[in-house]
């Protein structure tokens, strides 16, 4: 049988999918009803047949740091894909990101040791990749002296507490995403992006980064978990675009104006700075940190190589394609609200 976690989530959700259409024995966490209906929908855009694969699913109510809950949910199983994980880059969120990301692993890795799992997949990040300036690989040291991003921090050190579990016995593969483009969440992560495009965006950057498909992490996730694939981690980018190009590609699929005016870091530097006021004076969670103004203008080329050199047959969706479909998905969504 096989376990879940975050199956609730972007990733999570498609990977359930995914499985059921396998006819996979899945176990599954779940922290709330509404969160299982977002599963549901996601569903919803890809079949037909939705409550005879959804029954395929045991569901069992708990998160990662009920350990009760969680050797419930262990009985049984044989493998494990750890798919759940707090994003935030706000650094008063940094203990709740170190309970949930950290300590959160760190159980899902020890009762992998005790269950004595087959074989654990652990969704990390590229935010754990070192910097280069001409190309980001798996080999690309970490300087943790140089990150001050929190949700960063907290993704590596649980990396960390995975390549504990590989050093006591547990075969297991990382894989590192850029920006998972997907349908179905639209007010959280990068779903957002449309939602704030579609609102109308004034600025945008020129930093670069890593995009993927979601079904292309998923599709990588479980080619990474045959035996072959054993403790290693792996880029899974699809394309590197500029922010520039991804709001110009996104504006033109939602049928919007693409902004023009380039947000300068001087202009950035204040809008963080304001941010933080509202946030101390207001209480207002924070929108915009320094940490992520950085990104905004950071030029991060990250490389797929290695996955691809493993798996010659796999073809990344074109990036171009994923926000069509993701776009369709949110404009008739928008429309039904």
């Amino acid at each position: 049988m096989i376990l879940v976690t975050g199956g609730t989530g972007l990733v999570g959700s498609h990977l359930l999918f995914k499985l059921t259409k396998n006819d996979q024995n899945i176990r599954a966490l779940y922290r709330s009803n509404e969160s299982i209906k977002k599963v549901k929908k996601v569903f919803s855009y890809y079949s037909d047949k939705i409550e005879t694969q959804f029954k395929k699913i045991e569901w069992v109510q708990g998160d990662l740091n009920d350990i009760p809950k969680l050797e419930e949910a262990f009985k049984g199983i044989t493998k494990v894909f750890h798919c759940a994980a707090l994003i935030s880059f706000a650094p008063n969120d940094y203990n709740q990101l170190k309970k949930i990301n950290i300590e959160g692993t760190a159980n899902i890795v020890n009762l992998c040791i005790s269950y004595s799992i087959q074989k654990l997949c652990y969704v990390s990040s590229v935010a754990t990749m070192g910097f280069d300036p001409i190309r980001i690989s798996e080999e690309t040291t970490w300087k943790s002296e140089e990150v001050k991003n929190v949700y960063a921090l907290t993704k590596y050190a649980a990396e960390k507490e995975v390549w504990r579990g590989i050093q006591e016995g547990v075969p297991c593969v990382i894989v590192n995403p850029g920006v998972i483009l997907g349908p179905g969440y639209f007010n959280s992560g990068s779903g957002l992006i449309f939602k704030i495009i579609r609102k109308g965006l004034m600025y945008k950057t020129n930093g670069i980064t890593g995009y993927v498909d979601v079904n292309d992490v998923v599709k990588s996730m479980l080619l990474l978990m045959s035996d072959k694939h054993l403790n290693e981690r792996y880029i899974i980018v699809g394309k590197t675009l500029s922010f520039s190009e991804l709001t110009s590609k996104i504006s033109k699929s939602l049928g919007v104006k693409a902004p023009e005016k380039i947000a300068k870091k001087w202009m950035l530097s204040l809008a963080w700075r304001l941010d933080w006021v509202k946030h101390k004076v207001l209480g207002k969670k924070r929108k915009l940190t320094k940490n992520m103004c950085k990104t905004l203008h950071s030029k991060n080329l990250y490389s797929s190589e290695k996955f691809l050199r493993l798996e010659k047959d796999f073809h990344f969706k074109p990036i171009s394609q994923t926000i069509l479909e993701v776009s369709k998905v949110y404009l008739k969504e928008s429309k039904a609200c």
